[in-house]
């Protein structure tokens, strides 16, 4: 194991330590163990709060996406290991502005499990708490079994237009609902070519052969839907987009938001020529991109690989997502 470490015990919270160090105006730590991240500047009363939580080793996600326009707190875990009971119901007080904590997700069982306990435990408090749960990985389950799918890349999406929500005043029950719409619109899968190395466990989370690729892979290393050997970029783009396209109602006239995004390794460049075939295929299809995405923004460790993400927009959620943010991890332009 090659890493640029001290000691793998230290890596969760020193990793933290050099964000909030790097980002004073964006990020604070909050709680007793440190990982409870929080906004530097807390919004104004009155105003819904916004809280998610995950194991680490996805950054930006899920600690990158605390910020103005976007989230209030997050529970962070260790290494691909969710957060702790005591952190989840710390982040879920901290984002509370007196107007209710909307908390969005991945679709994990311990996330699930800590985040449901953390709400019912404020509602039986006298707070108001509602739970988003992303499930927008299509390769993790059958489309009719999709409350069983993974929540990958497609959550930034979700805390985006429910941050907007919240940042311009709507009530919890309309930030939730914006969310859970944005989750239903949007699908991701995801292709990797090399695995990452835990630093607790310092080897590889698989192992996969040089000239070998798996469609669908998730972001802990779970099975895809195919593993052979490796095909040419705009094929790979063309296998990825008819599957996501499968299941949105995407048509002429369509507005569409876009993420190419790096699972670790996989350099911009690559990216960009990934993103080429995808402007081209939608452009070819008379589908509008809004507010595409290219970089790393939701990773796993130094996994070598990427993920495409459609969110079909509409009159609401087209302008959410458009609003402004103060975040390093979202640029705005």
């Amino acid at each position: 194991m090659k890493k640029l470490i001290n000691t793998p015990g230290r890596y969760v919270d020193e990793a933290l330590g050099g964000m909030l160090a790097a980002h004073r105006e964006t990020f604070a730590s909050h709680g007793r163990s440190g990982r409870v991240i929080v906004r530097a500047r807390t919004k104004p009363a009155g105003r819904v709060g916004l809280a998610t939580g995950g194991g680490f080793g996805h950054l930006p996600l899920f600690a990158g996406y605390v910020g103005e326009g976007l989230l209030d707190s997050c529970a962070v875990g260790d290494v691909f290991a969710g957060p702790s009971m005591d952190n989840v119901a710390e982040a879920l007080e901290a984002a509370d502005r007196s107007a209710g904590v909307l908390a969005i997700i991945g679709n994990y069982g311990g996330d699930r499990m800590v985040f449901t306990m953390a709400s019912e435990a404020r509602r039986s408090a006298g707070h108001a708490a509602e739970l988003v749960i992303g499930n927008d990985d299509i390769a993790s389950a059958v489309e009719a079994e999709g409350t069983s799918r993974r929540g990958v890349a497609g959550l930034l999406f979700a805390f985006k237009v429910a941050g907007a929500a919240a940042e311009s005043g709507l009530p919890l029950e309309r930030c939730r609902t914006v969310a859970a719409r944005m989750v239903e619109r949007c699908r991701t899968i995801g292709v990797a070519l090399s695995p990452c190395i835990l630093p607790a466990r310092g080897k590889p989370t698989f192992e996969i052969d040089g000239d070998t690729i798996e469609m669908g892979m998730g972001i802990h290393g779970e099975k895809g839907v195919w593993r052979g050997p490796l095909k040419r970029a705009d094929a790979l783009v063309d296998e990825m987009l008819e599957r996501l396209t499968a299941e949105l109602p995407i048509a002429v006239g369509s507005r569409v938001a876009v993420l190419c995004n790096s699972l670790g390794a996989t350099p911009l460049e690559e990216l960009y020529i990934l993103y080429r075939r995808i402007a081209e295929v939608l452009d070819r299809r008379g589908v509008t991109t809004v507010r595409p995405l290219v970089g790393h923004y939701v990773t796993s460790m130094e996994m070598a690989g990427a993920s495409i993400s459609l969110a079909l927009l509409d009159a609401e959620l087209e302008p959410l997502l458009l609003a402004p943010t103060a975040s390093p991890f979202w640029p705005d332009r």
